[in-house]
């Protein structure tokens, strides 16, 4: 094959094995791996050949090890996907993430924070579920994507149920200060799609179609159902764009968007406790009162004077609060879209 002016020979790395394993050919043809070497290898030689074949077996082993390890993921991620669907107690479900946090974050003990990442495979004309191929590419597409770590790969489990696979994302937290709460870095959609949109689009060829949802981080296990539902309507919006290869993150899941009248409660109750969890965490640790002072923030129109007023505070120690709620959300007051959707978690919470 020729690609950016230069002629490649591509080899397949033990996609013979995983086929006469009854995989389904479209996830060998979008997950499987190939040698890929910048020579015509039509006229090698016998020994060549030989010794690149050798190359293909050390790598087809290698490949091997890390499916037998995302086999023990898996169960653990679909252990985790059950309980959450079948809305079973966060004591429950956090004692399954405790079990799961030491596999996927080795050395660390426990990962306080999870990102729930949903993709769909769909093809033109069929109705075979495409929950395993959207497993297969979702494995794949997440390991350069995850976070960073020496072996990456080791860091996310992929369940699948009917048409979507459903990752599980352990986000090791990153103190921010010593009286400050933990802050993580997650995943993009942005990200994820610029870097597979277009060899993914090349391998769905016409008839195939496959979209993300991403969620925001949460910090426990109650959190996790609401991450769900938020990352699949994520996904929803995402199937409403053109496109064979789309994906969206929570941060499309705009304050406005929640006033529509199909969207789940749980995606507004993440909505909600995303923005107000930092600050309660922090109240209840400081008695530090940043959520009566943002509400009357806001009961003022974002006016100083009026506030400090009626808080009894001087406006120096209001500057203070409102700088506090800023950095803990990462959102900025004088803005109204952040404006906004403060008044509507305050107000669905």
């Amino acid at each position: 094959m020729t690609a950016g002016g230069g002629t490649y020979s591509l080899f397949p790395i033990g996609a013979g094995a995983r086929a006469a394993a009854g995989a389904d050919v479209r996830e060998t043809l979008l997950s499987d791996w190939l040698l890929a070497v910048e020579a015509d290898a039509g006229d090698w030689p016998e020994e060549r050949l030989d010794l690149l074949h050798g190359v293909t077996q050390l790598i087809a082993v290698e490949r091997d090890r890390r499916d037998a390890a995302r086999t023990v993921r898996r169960r653990l991620a679909q252990e985790v996907l059950e309980l959450v669907q079948a809305g079973a107690a966060p004591a429950e479900i956090a004692a399954r993430l405790r079990v799961a946090a030491p596999v996927l974050l080795p050395g660390l003990g426990t990962a306080p924070h999870w990102q729930v990442v949903v993709a769909r495979v769909e093809w033109e004309g069929d109705d075979i579920p495409g929950g395993p191929v959207a497993q297969s590419l979702l494995e794949e597409v997440l390991v350069d994507q995850e976070a960073s770590g020496p072996e990456p790969s080791d860091r996310i489990a992929v369940a699948h149920t009917g048409d979507e696979a459903v990752a599980l994302v352990p986000l090791p937290a990153v103190a921010t200060g010593p009286e400050e709460p933990t802050a993580t870095a997650g995943l993009h959609a942005d990200a994820l799609l610029a870097a597979v949109r277009e060899p993914l689009a090349r391998g769905l060829a016409d008839d195939g179609r496959l979209t993300f949802g991403v969620s925001a981080a949460v910090h426990s296990a109650e959190g996790l159902r609401g991450a769900l539902e938020e990352a699949r309507h994520a996904r929803r919006v995402a199937a409403a764009r053109p496109g064979s290869v789309c994906a969206a993150g929570h941060q499309e899941l705009a304050s406005h968007v929640l006033l529509l009248p199909f969207v789940p409660d749980d995606v507004r109750r993440a909505f909600t406790a995303r923005l107000l969890d930092p600050l309660r965490d922090y109240d209840r640790r400081h008695r530090a009162e940043l959520i009566p002072t943002l509400e009357a923030f806001l009961d003022c129109d974002g006016s100083w004077t009026r506030c400090a007023t009626r808080l009894h505070l001087h406006v120096n120690t209001l500057r203070y609060r409102v700088g506090r709620i800023e950095q803990l959300t990462g959102r900025d007051l004088s803005r109204l879209e952040d404006k906004l959707d403060f008044f509507l978690a305050l107000r669905m919470s």
